[in-house]
């Protein structure tokens, strides 16, 4: 008996973007091993594909430099489970991975040696507009699409360098109805990724024991929309909202604001960087030195 084509596209039927952090200046001091690391996540892209046979998975690495497609279940030309393997999921993914992980480590190489580093935080910021950009094609593909949603599983602190094209990506999924899930291994809480949950409707969530990561992750994560408005997810307590200013790009309780632009900026200019704009005092200076030029003559 056929099935009905909108059976294919139920409320159950979710498209999970999910942001692996693979920084190797977090893996290198984190005490969770990254072999063990993949294993939980393996684990659990697979129960998602359990969960319902046409769910769609896409993988996104994110390194220091770069951020690259790893996987994609769509384009995958055998997802199923022969033989009690998955020789897609995990045999693509692993080279995939292996191959973005050297390709990032020699172009780190390659920067190091004319610039010194200047961060060690992970290009967040490029991976969630290449899953913005990928859910807009879903969505442009026809009017039937799975439910989409984005999970960033990040290691790596902030990097206030990223804080303007992060907020325009997390504003891109609000306009979007893309809620963000965040997963935040490291040792302290990501102001970003609690920011990217609460506006977009997502979940944040920092696991305690890492040796139990895909726990948290099959029971917090593998839920889909649908599912969620009848279970009790945790919610976001204590939310940083903290900005990082335009000027050094740190992270800031009070500052100064373009009423033209909106850059923050951590001391007083005459000038705004961004838009070019004469603040305040420095607008009144200037009249009253083109005030100043006028009397001259006259006197």
């Amino acid at each position: 008996m056929p099935s009905a084509p909108t059976k294919l596209y139920a409320d159950d039927v979710s498209l999970l973007v999910v942001l692996l952090d693979t920084n190797p200046f977090f893996w290198s001091t984190s005490s969770l091993p990254f072999s063990k690391f993949l294993s939980h996540v393996l684990s659990f892209l697979n129960s998602i594909l359990l969960l319902n046979q046409i769910n769609q998975i896409v993988v996104i690495a994110t390194g220091c430099n770069s951020c690259d497609y790893i996987y994609d279940s769509s384009l995958s030309t055998n997802p199923g489970i022969e033989n009690g393997k998955l020789p897609a999921l995990c045999s693509e993914l692993l080279k995939k991975l292996e191959d973005f992980v050297t390709r990032d480590e020699q172009l780190n190489k390659q920067q190091s040696q004319s610039l010194p580093p200047t961060t060690t935080s992970s290009l967040l910021s490029g991976s969630l507009s290449m899953a913005l950009c990928y859910i807009q094609r879903v969505f442009r593909s026809g009017p039937l699409h799975p439910h989409p949603r984005i999970l960033c599983v990040q290691g790596s602190s902030d990097g206030p360098e990223q804080y303007v094209a992060i907020m325009n990506s997390i504003f891109s999924a609000q306009r979007s109805m893309v809620p963000i899930d965040s997963c935040y291994i490291g040792s302290n809480n990501s102001a970003f990724l609690q920011q990217a949950s609460y506006i977009t409707g997502g979940v944040y969530q920092k696991p305690q024991q890492l040796d139990g990561l895909f726990q948290y992750l099959s029971t917090v994560f593998a839920t889909d929309l649908h599912s969620r408005t009848f279970l009790q997810l945790p919610k976001s307590v204590g939310v940083d909202f903290r900005a990082s200013c335009f000027c050094h790009k740190k992270t800031i309780d009070m500052g100064y604001i373009c009423s033209v632009c909106l850059s923050i900026f951590c001391k007083h200019h005459k000038k705004c960087s961004t838009c070019g704009s004469v603040f305040g005092q420095a607008q009144t200076d200037v009249a009253s030195a083109s005030n100043l030029k006028r009397k001259t003559p006259e006197s």
